[in-house]
């Protein structure tokens, strides 16, 4: 138990429930079908024991496996690291600059945030993923980024094995016809293998050659899109408040300027932040190495300024139809059910008459916080998610909502697109939009809850 803790380490026993969920067993099973099926096709393309390419090519295959689970069990169970309950800063002024989270019942460190999966607030939070079941934060980012570099040339490998195999066992097999192209899988080969290549072979191969190309283009821009927030020294989430930061400051004409405090400026620099010799991360999780024209609440307080904005901008709407929070309603009609949000965000049930505030949305779908009553509210309860756009109508004695919202607004509202945040911002073209449903395709996390789904 010793050895393995050394390899693998658990926060406690608990910890290994997350292998029961449905990311982890599809990604155990890809794993284990490509390793298993490129050693079998190893043997019968390329005997190990009997040249040195054909060893060097054994021992890379088998230390791609080995460096691939060490990585992945480590993102998983090593976690993100967790803010503590009921944490707060040692200045009690440095408060004002914070978000509350009432579910653990203490601020919010900077960085952090809370994962509704998790139930927790998470350090340097870049997404929930289902892959590994966990969040990926600040103690497993560099795990889980070798992960993802690992696994695309780990199956390019496999690959290259899979398609080496079959051409060499099917070189004497196929006889070309006038008009036909025969493959006799019985034929007598001149070199037998050590293990025979049969029509089952063949089909088990092909299978494992599709598992792998697939694994290598999915993960492989999952890849891409990491190193690309990594080398700013940003997380996904921290990128789109970024963004969100300068459409707010373009939408108000306010003239500040917004300069993200944790990009140190070179990117070797921002590089060593997350990746170290040591295997941990630099810093705590809660004090973090800023730029100098910054200091360590300029993120959470843009932060508070958005949240404040979201607020003003909110667009009250009343429930006219029921829903019972369905993720795929058939009933609410053809387009609700097909062009239901990619996320797991949570749906709301909704009962007529009730109030909700909504703050984004596409053509069919929308999302906002239903208004409680005083008890609820009170008790710190709060019911947001999606629902379909077609159950609810806006109030039109919403004044302090339509007074923030511009005649552009309207229009493209007009014209099925929800875009609260930004009213200025231009239409994204086609391939951008299908970029980003992709993104959030492979990532499958919680992030779309920090991204507008966008309709043409």
């Amino acid at each position: 138990m010793n050895f393995f803790t050394t390899l693998v380490t658990f926060e406690n026993l608990h910890e290994v429930r997350r292998l029961c969920h449905w990311g982890p067993v599809i990604a155990l099973t890809v794993i284990v079908v490509c390793t298993s099926m490129a050693i079998i096709d190893s043997i019968i393309w390329y005997w190990p024991l009997d040249t040195t390419g054909g060893s060097v090519n054994f021992i890379m295959l088998i230390n791609w496996s080995v460096l691939i689970l060490y990585n992945y069990f480590n993102a998983m169970f090593v976690g993100p690291g967790y803010i503590p309950f009921s944490w707060k800063p040692e200045k009690v002024e440095d408060t004002k600059h914070l978000q509350f989270c009432r579910m653990c019942q203490g601020y919010k460190a900077p960085r952090s945030h809370h994962c509704r999966k998790c139930n927790r607030c998470v350090m340097k939070m870049d997404h929930h993923c289902p892959w590994i079941n966990n969040c990926c934060g600040h103690r497993n980012h560099a795990y889980f980024t070798s992960f993802l570099m690992l696994a695309p040339l780990g199956c390019s490998h496999a690959a290259f094995i899979f398609i080496m195999t079959m051409y060499t066992q099917l070189y004497e097999r196929i006889s070309f016809g006038w008009s036909t192209v025969k493959i006799d899988m019985s034929a007598v080969r001149r070199f037998q293998p050590i293990m025979p290549f049969s029509v089952p072979a063949f089909a088990a191969t092909l299978f494992a050659l599709g598992l792998a190309l697939g694994t290598t283009i999915a993960v492989g821009m999952l890849f891409v899109i990491q190193m690309k927030v990594i080398l700013r020294n940003k997380t996904s989430i921290e990128a789109w408040i970024e963004e969100k930061a300068k459409d707010r400051i373009q939408y108000y004409q306010t003239g500040e300027e917004f300069v993200f405090p944790y990009d140190l400026g070179r990117r070797w620099d921002n590089f060593i932040q997350v990746f170290t010799w040591s295997g941990s991360p630099v810093g705590d999780g809660i004090h973090w190495t800023i730029h100098t024209k910054c200091h360590q609440h300029t993120l959470t307080i843009e932060q508070l300024k958005q949240k404040a904005d979201k607020r003003v901008r909110s667009i009250q709407y009343r429930v006219v139809e029921d829903y019972n929070g369905a993720c795929c309603p058939l009933s609410k009609g053809f387009n609700t059910f097909f062009r239901t949000p990619c996320t797991e965000e949570p749906r709301i049930g909704l009962r007529k008459g009730e109030t909700i505030l909504a703050t984004r949305g596409t053509k069919w779908w929308m999302y906002g916080d239903k208004v409680l009553d005083e008890e609820q509210a009170k008790a710190g309860d709060r019911l947001r998610g999606w629902f379909p756009r077609q159950c609810v109508e806006k109030c039109h004695y919403d004044t302090a909502a339509n007074s923030t919202v511009t005649n552009e607004t309207s229009i493209e509202e007009k014209k099925g697109e929800l875009y609260f945040l930004s009213p200025t911002k231009p239409r994204r073209c086609l391939c951008v939009i299908l970029w980003e449903n992709l993104r959030i395709f492979v990532l499958g996390t919680t992030i779309v809850s920090h991204h507008q789904l966008l309709i043409m």
